[in-house]
């Protein structure tokens, strides 16, 4: 027999109408989409379980996120800082070949 959460989601009009937004935004990277997709159906009910079927990913995933909303609202879904070293150049700069002048 499933547990139930003891983080209920009871959303606002405006974090419903946040989420859905987020949801059905084709140009948000993926995982910010299924995020918000996680907090509806937590919204209308749906176990940790349930949720978890429906939308194919860990059931420990879609704890986390439920969670996370559940103590900071929609500010938890956004990305935190993560440990480790910072990279060491940014995605987009290229360094010069050896050998080339510029």
């Amino acid at each position: 027999m499933p547990k139930t959460s003891p983080y209920r989601i009871d959303l606002s009009p405006e974090e419903r109408s946040e989420l859905m937004r987020r949801a059905a935004k084709y140009s948000l990277p993926y995982y910010h989409v299924v995020r918000a997709k996680m907090i509806l159906l937590a919204g209308e009910g749906l176990s940790t379980d349930e949720i978890a079927v429906r939308l194919d990913i860990r059931r420990e995933i879609v704890w986390k996120w439920r969670k996370r909303f559940f103590e900071q609202r929609l500010p938890g879904l956004d990305e935190h800082s993560r440990p480790g070293r910072p990279r060491v150049f940014p995605p987009g700069a290229r360094r010069p070949r050896q050998g080339h002048r510029l």
